[in-house]
């Protein structure tokens, strides 16, 4: 296996809308969208498309949208066998995205609060290369994912905690960071959690023992650094249709550099051009390519 994911398995509700309503306010959908979704389980997904063994670890609930999040998996060759089935609902997120492509973002985590310790296999996670991590809105698997961390030997930890995780603080994360191997932030993410721009705060994880610190720039492409070098990484100019799993797909673009043994600056490029084919599409997986070039 080359990578396992662990995190949240939601079916997504994408709403096309001009503005976003203020309070009291009535505006109109332009189009509407649906898909399964979550942050690791597009990265994941995105990984099997480019020819990859990867699995998840997860929970959905044993109704319409967990069947569509397990078989649509299972048609790019993800493996589902640590997904657990409950009686709960499959979680939900709808997002309304706005004309320039920026979202507002809505979470139900349903079936996901009902991961547990006996669902996660220690000889499943320990078969892959790397173990993807992203957040999770219970702090039950919180602890989980910190837990599984201490396990692992061998296996390289991928952290991609979020604006959710980052709201929790350095501290709380530290027991994850200082395991991670990559960590994948926005700038937005590494200002909140480290009070310092992305090149000092991309120093303050490198400092805490993480090897490479990838921070995704929007227009201005990434930056992406390690203890010896620091790139700059321009992004090619793109129609941006929607920003949703823009950062996913970047996680899934250059963890496929790592994975074929890339130079960090290839890791970058290749970051960038799956994010630019994610955001040319409506939805979070529509863009993921089958091949990237860097």
């Amino acid at each position: 296996m080359d990578v396992v994911g662990f995190g949240a398995l939601n079916y997504d509700r994408l709403y096309n809308v001009e503005k976003i309503a203020a309070p009291g306010e009535e505006v109109a959908v332009k189009e509407a969208w649906e898909s399964p979704g979550g942050s690791a389980a597009n990265t994941i997904f995105g990984l099997a498309r480019l020819g990859f063994k990867t699995g998840f670890i997860g929970c959905v609930g044993d109704d319409n949208f967990g069947r569509v999040i397990l078989d649509n998996f299972s048609g790019e060759g993800v493996d589902i066998s640590s997904i657990k089935i409950s009686g709960g609902k499959t979680g939900t997120a709808i997002s309304l995205i706005d004309k320039s492509g920026e979202r507002t973002l809505y979470v139900y985590s349903g079936a996901n609060d009902e991961l547990s310790a006996g669902d996660v296999s220690l000889d499943y996670v320990t078969d892959a290369k790397f173990l993807h991590l992203t957040s999770m809105v219970n702090e039950k698997q919180f602890e989980l994912q910190k837990q599984l961390v201490e396990k692992i030997e061998g296996v390289k930890v991928s952290f991609a905690p979020g604006e959710f995780y980052a709201e929790k603080g350095l501290d709380n994360l530290k027991p994850i960071i200082e395991r991670s191997y990559v960590m994948f932030l926005n700038r937005r993410e590494i200002e909140m959690l480290t009070g310092r721009d992305y090149s000092e705060g991309s120093r303050e994880f490198i400092d805490a023992g993480v090897e490479v610190v990838a921070v995704t720039l929007g227009k201005d492409g990434c930056f992406v650094s390690s203890e010896k070098d620091s790139y700059l990484v321009n992004a090619e100019r793109r129609n941006v249709v929607d920003a949703t799993g823009a950062g996913d797909a970047f996680a899934c673009g250059f963890l496929s550099g790592l994975l074929t043994s890339k130079p960090l600056h290839e890791c970058g490029k290749l970051g960038n051009a799956a994010a630019g084919g994610c955001i040319e599409k409506f939805g979070a997986r529509a863009g993921l390519q089958d091949k990237l070039k860097g």
